[in-house]
């Protein structure tokens, strides 16, 4: 059997996900992820890894849904028999007030970037090695939401702020790191970096652009790796100066 380390990220077909499992690739693990829509996103992702000689393997996965998430873990688990990361990464962002926003997209919200992220945890923790890593993608607004509007959104994200914290007590005795990356404004399929929304977006930052998904990746890859042994419990900010 490969000793290739394996990781497992929620959400990787496009964005910040998708760059995840580009680096954590060619970081010489073995990735598997999920999609929840867009099958053709996420197999050209596949594809992507494997030209570049790495292994990746999509599976098809609603994040909120304990049951398909254990099956995802299983399926890494028969193809690559061992798991070492698991990157909770798949997310959804709803925009209005909390009196105005329909019920369902909250409760989406909550299924999704709160629900979602513990069983996905759940489920990997009988599997994972002493000694992994657990990395959860959250966001800046858990610390500044200097707009109106992202009070629901920012209400998710700081809920998994808080559960990063107690699991890095739960799972220090296992040298299990557990951390917590925040992105502020970072390119994505509806916000190109030199975009007029990006622009917009720069008046918030101390530096004048907005982020791209490879620096954010970059520092998952940091998190998952040797040299952040001694990290747990922290939620890392990449924002360009947006909280600062």
């Amino acid at each position: 059997m490969d000793d290739s380390k394996v990781a497992l990220v929620t959400g990787g077909s496009r964005g910040i996900g998708a760059a995840i499992v580009r680096r954590l690739a060619a970081d010489g693990m073995r990735v598997a992820f999920t999609y929840a829509t867009k099958r053709d996103r996420a197999e050209q992702v596949v594809n992507e890894v494997n030209a570049h000689q790495g292994h990746a393997l999509c599976l098809e996965a609603d994040a909120a849904d304990p049951a398909g998430i254990a099956g995802v873990v299983e399926h890494a688990l028969d193809r690559w028999g061992r798991l070492d990361v698991v990157v909770a990464n798949a997310g959804v962002a709803r925009a209005g007030g909390i009196d105005t926003l329909p019920a369902e997209e909250i409760d989406q919200m909550i299924d999704v970037n709160v629900r979602g992220v513990v069983h996905t945890i759940r489920a990997a923790l009988p599997h994972l090695r002493d000694g992994g890593r657990i990395v959860t993608i959250g966001s800046v607004n858990a610390e500044r939401a200097p707009f109106a509007g992202a009070a629901a959104y920012a209400m998710t994200k700081a809920a998994v702020a808080g559960l990063v914290r107690g699991l890095a007590r739960d799972l220090g005795p296992r040298g299990i790191t557990v951390n917590n990356v925040q992105p502020g404004p970072t390119a994505n399929d509806s916000m190109t970096v030199d975009g007029p929304a990006a622009h917009a977006m720069t008046k918030w930052l101390a530096l004048p652009r907005i982020g791209t998904p490879e620096e954010v990746s970059a520092l998952v890859s940091y998190l998952a790796g040797p040299e952040a042994a001694f990290v747990t419990g922290a939620s890392l900010t990449i924002d360009g100066g947006f909280a600062a």
